[in-house]
C-alpha cells in the first residue's frame, strides 16, 4: 500500500515585474461604486472616462459603415500597421483639420491608444532610462513601470492648470529618453498654452543638438486624444506646428474613441518618424494589438465623409461645453456660499477638476475627514457623487483634487449633483 505525503503548498513566484505591478485605482473605485448601485443605491457615477452611449452615441454614418463592413465580410487579419485605406484617411483627417502634413508610412493604428502608448514605450525606452512626466496624469507611472525605467516625475500645480513648464523639464532631461506630455489633459480638462509648449519643444531641439551622434535623442510622446474637443477661446496647439524642426522626435497619440464617443470601438492610431512607427510595428505586430478589420475598414470611410464628422464634431462639442459649463458654475456657486470647494474653468476634454478642500473637516457623527479617501468616501456615500481623486493619476496622496467626467450624465444631472453635493457640505462642521 503505498503512502501519500502531502507537502505544504508553496507560494507561487511570479516575475518581479508582475509582482510589483498595481491595478488601476480608477477601475478599483469604479468597481466600489458599481457595487453600491447593484444594491439599489442612486449613485451619480462621474469616476469613468467614458460615454452612456444611450445619451453620447457613436456617429450613426459610423456605426452603419461597421454594420456594411461585416456583412461585406470584412473579417480577415489586418495588417499590423493598419489597412492602407484607414492610414490614408488619417492623413487626410489629420491634414484638414489639424494642417498636419504626414504620409501614410507615418501612421500606425492599433485597437485605441493605449497600446500605442506601450508601444511608443517598448520602442524608445531600454531598462533604466528616464522618462519625464507631469503628476496627475493617465497611466505614465504604470507604463514607466512595465518599461522598467526610471521616472522623474513632475509634480504640477492648479496655478498653472496641471501642466508643467520648460523649466521643470529641463531639470531631468540631460539624461532622459522620453518625455510625456497630454493636452487637452486627462484627468484635468487643461491645456498647454502656445508660449508653454512652444518652450519645451525649444528645450528638446537644444538638448538633441547637444547630444552625441549616435546616442539616443530625447523623444517627445504628445497624447493629443482630445485635441478635437476645446471649447470657447481654447485652440489646440502642438509641438510640430510650432516647431517644424520637432517632427523627427515627436509621437502623437490619437484615436477615434473621445472624438467620436467610440470607446469601445478601439480604433487608435500613432503619428510620427518612420523609423520609430516602423519599429512600433513590429511591437504592436507581436502583440497582436491591432484593431479589427471592420472597425478600420469602417473608420477609414467614415474620417473622409466630411459633412458627416464636421456635424458630429459641432454636436459632441456644444453638449459636452454645455455639462463642464453646467457644473463649473455649480461649484462656484458652492464656493460663493462659504463651501471648501472649486473648480478650473473647463478648456477641453470631457473633464474638470474640482476640489474639495475638507481635510479637518468632521461629519455629523463626529467623525474626522482625515485623508483623501476619508473625503472620497463621504462624497460617495453622503453625497451619492462618485468622482476620481487626483492620486489615482500618479499625484500626492494628499492631493484635494478630483476629475469629474461628464461623459455619462445628462444636462439636467448637474443641478441634481450640486444641490446633493450642497447637502452633504452642509452636515460638515
Amino acid at each position: 500500500m503505498s503512502v501519500i505525503i502531502s507537502s505544504p503548498v508553496k507560494e507561487l513566484i511570479v516575475s518581479d515585474l508582475a509582482e510589483n505591478i498595481t491595478g488601476s485605482e480608477i477601475i478599483k473605485l469604479a468597481w466600489e461604486v458599481n457595487a453600491k448601485i447593484k444594491k439599489g443605491e442612486q449613485i451619480y457615477n462621474l469616476t469613468i472616462g467614458d460615454f452612456n452611449p444611450k445619451i453620447f452615441p457613436i456617429p450613426a454614418e459610423l456605426k452603419q459603415e461597421i454594420i456594411t463592413a461585416y456583412q461585406n465580410d470584412e473579417t480577415n487579419y489586418p495588417p499590423a500597421e493598419g489597412v492602407p485605406e484607414l492610414r490614408s484617411a488619417v492623413c487626410y483627417f489629420l491634414r484638414r483639420l489639424h494642417g498636419f502634413d504626414f504620409q501614410s508610412e507615418n501612421i500606425i493604428i492599433a485597437c485605441g491608444a493605449r497600446p500605442v502608448i506601450y508601444a511608443i514605450y517598448k520602442t524608445i525606452v531600454d531598462p533604466g532610462d528616464t522618462v519625464i512626466f507631469p503628476v496627475p496624469s493617465w497611466n505614465n507611472n504604470h507604463y514607466v513601470h512595465l518599461s522598467q525605467a526610471k521616472a522623474a516625475l513632475i509634480e504640477t500645480k492648479p496655478e498653472n492648470n496641471f501642466m508643467p513648464s520648460a523649466a521643470d523639464i529641463k531639470k531631468h532631461i540631460k539624461n532622459a529618453a522620453l518625455i510625456c506630455l497630454c493636452s487637452p489633459l486627462n484627468p484635468a480638462g487643461t491645456t498647454l498654452t502656445k508660449e508653454s509648449l512652444t518652450e519645451i519643444c525649444d528645450l528638446i531641439l537644444e538638448e538633441n543638438a547637444r547630444r552625441e551622434p549616435g546616442k539616443k535623442p530625447v523623444y517627445l510622446m504628445y497624447d493629443q486624444t482630445y485635441w478635437t474637443l476645446t471649447f470657447g477661446n481654447t485652440k489646440h496647439c502642438d509641438p510640430i506646428s510650432l516647431r517644424p524642426e520637432m517632427k523627427e522626435y515627436t509621437i502623437f497619440v490619437d484615436g477615434i474613441s473621445k472624438a467620436f464617443a467610440a470607446t469601445g470601438v478601439r480604433v487608435g492610431w500613432g503619428v510620427g518618424p518612420k523609423k520609430v512607427i516602423d519599429k512600433m510595428k513590429s511591437m504592436l505586430g507581436h502583440m497582436g494589438a491591432w484593431a479589427p478589420r471592420p472597425e478600420q475598414m469602417a473608420t477609414a470611410r467614415y474620417l473622409v465623409n466630411d459633412k458627416a464628422v464636421d456635424a458630429y464634431l459641432a454636436d459632441i462639442r456644444k453638449k459636452i461645453s454645455d455639462r463642464l459649463t453646467a457644473f463649473y458654475k455649480g461649484f462656484h456657486r458652492l464656493k460663493s456660499e462659504g463651501f471648501k470647494v472649486d473648480a478650473i474653468a473647463p478648456q477641453a476634454a470631457i473633464y474638470l477638476a474640482v476640489q474639495f478642500a475638507l481635510n479637518g473637516k468632521r461629519t455629523a457623527d463626529g467623525k474626522a475627514l482625515s485623508t483623501t479617501k476619508d473625503v472620497t468616501k463621504y462624497v460617495l456615500d453622503e453625497a451619492k457623487v462618485a468622482l476620481v481623486p487626483f492620486y489615482a493619476f500618479g499625484d500626492s496622496d494628499e492631493s484635494n483634487w478630483y476629475r469629474l467626467s461628464v461623459g455619462t450624465c445628462k444636462l439636467e444631472d448637474a443641478e441634481e449633483i450640486i444641490s446633493s453635493l450642497r447637502c452633504a457640505l452642509k452636515k460638515l462642521i
